[in-house]
């Protein structure tokens, strides 16, 4: 699903990646660890061929990164999800909203859209909530509705940039279970995160970085 062979990516004003090669197989739930600075952020652009390496290869889905134009780009990101730390909703929409853009972008039918975001607002616990907005939401509840927003499109791959930064121990399980049954599905989930004993008693395939290197 992901191959990193001999990543290289220098930053002018921090520190990239040296040398780092790993792989993830499809329905693996990685988790990318490693304290501030180690590297993760970097290794999350280049999954999602936003900044480039300066050395090595990378492919994501059978397609090698190099040799996408932009059109490629577009239907590659159609088969990812994303879940930041910060939520990126859209304060002046309602969560049903926020979770039906993605479809909309892509030109999905509004009867589909409906039904597509009632079944995802119901898996992630949030039916209730469909006509709020995002300020009337707690910090849990806000993420809950941005693990919908990645699930909407079906996505082949989700990436989680520390989506429990900002939340209480019990709302980052609640997440995280939701991330857990995603995988179980087929769905292969990368959670960047620097909380270990959060993740402790749940790790089954992890990657280390210290100082953008790969130590285990």
């Amino acid at each position: 699903m992901i191959d990193f062979i001999d990543v290289s990516v220098k930053h002018l004003n921090s520190r990239g990646i040296d040398n780092v090669s790993f792989n993830i197989e499809k329905g693996q739930f990685v988790y990318l660890m490693g304290p501030t600075g180690a590297g993760k952020s970097t290794i999350i652009n280049c999954i999602l061929n936003s900044i480039k390496p300066n050395s090595g290869q990378i492919i994501v889905n059978n397609m090698d990164l190099s040799n996408l134009n932009e059109s490629d780009l577009a239907f590659f990101r159609r088969d990812i999800g994303m879940i930041f730390q910060d939520f990126k909703l859209m304060n002046d929409r309602t969560i049903f909203e926020n979770i039906s853009l993605p479809l909309q972008i892509i030109g999905i039918n509004k009867d589909i859209i409906i039904s597509k975001v009632k079944n995802v607002l119901t898996k992630v616990g949030l039916s209730q909530r469909a006509n709020s907005f995002p300020g009337e939401l707690s910090g849990g509840e806000q993420q809950k509705a941005c693990v919908a927003r990645a699930l909407i499109k079906n996505p082949k791959l989700i990436i989680a940039d520390e989506p429990t930064g900002n939340l209480d121990p019990s709302s980052s399980d609640d997440i995280i279970d939701l991330l857990e049954n995603e995988s179980n599905k087929g769905t292969t989930i990368v959670m960047a995160t620097h909380n270990y004993p959060l993740i402790e008693n749940r790790i089954k395939h992890f990657i280390e970085l210290n100082n953008g290197r790969v130590i285990s």
